[in-house]
């Protein structure tokens, strides 16, 4: 059964970009802000779930692009919304996905992949606001931050960071927010929605003036997969 707690006019005419829109909690965001009557451009780099998850949406009544790019490259964003800006006149807004996790824990972490942590979480996420500040400063851009399940060292300096740049953007006029989900995705959309309702929510012109908020979103526990038994005889 599909969650939908606004309805299907509620962003009607918007358009609005959703980065790491094939899987997780971007797959998530981009189904309801679709079912909410916004056109979609569901961004990422692997095209073939891309052109997947557009035709879901469109199959459900929705309106969605994907559109392939790497958005921890500056140029690549660039031209990402360069060609939003010539299919559809308008980028109202952006949900930008900043929650790579990491793939072992603090003390085992090399260079290479903090580093790699850095540049998809916080090096793309200002550089997004940078572009839009130059572009169109009137787009306002949601942050999904590193979840707080993810306690490892890494995590700290990185939400830090994007905190600052959230509570501090209002010095160039942008109008930024993040959504710290209480955990990783768990693919099940009722138990994920409330982390979609919090950027849906974000997203209406009843909250056009919020800006600077850095929100925490309680989850209910993800369901524990259970092995099947093995017989060993």
């Amino acid at each position: 059964m599909n969650h939908t707690p606004f309805t299907s006019t509620a962003l009607s005419g918007r358009v609005i970009a959703v980065t790491g829109a094939d899987q997780g909690y971007g797959k998530l965001i981009s189904h309801s802000l679709a079912r909410a009557g916004a056109s979609v451009v569901l961004i990422g780099n692997t095209p073939e779930s891309l052109a997947a998850a557009a035709s879901t949406i469109e199959a459900q009544g929705g309106e969605a692009i994907p559109l392939k790019a790497d958005v921890s490259v500056p140029l690549d964003w660039i031209s990402a919304q360069e060609r939003i800006m010539e299919i559809f006149g308008a980028l109202h807004g952006i949900v930008h996905l900043a929650d790579k996790r990491a793939s072992v824990n603090f003390t085992l972490l090399t260079e290479g992949e903090w580093m790699e942590l850095f540049n998809c979480n916080v090096k793309s996420s200002v550089a997004i606001a940078q572009v839009v500040a130059r572009r169109t400063p009137k787009t306002w851009l949601t942050l999904i931050g590193p979840h707080l399940d993810e306690t490892g060292l890494q995590a700290y300096p990185q939400r830090g960071a994007l905190s600052g740049l959230i509570e501090e953007a209002h010095r160039e006029d942008l109008r930024v927010n993040m959504v710290l989900p209480a955990r990783a995705s768990s693919g099940e959309e009722a138990l994920d929605a409330p982390v979609a309702d919090a950027v849906l929510a974000l997203a209406t012109s009843g909250l056009a003036n919020l800006r600077g908020n850095v929100l925490e979103v309680p989850l209910a526990p993800a369901p524990k997969i259970k092995l099947p038994d093995v017989n060993y005889l």
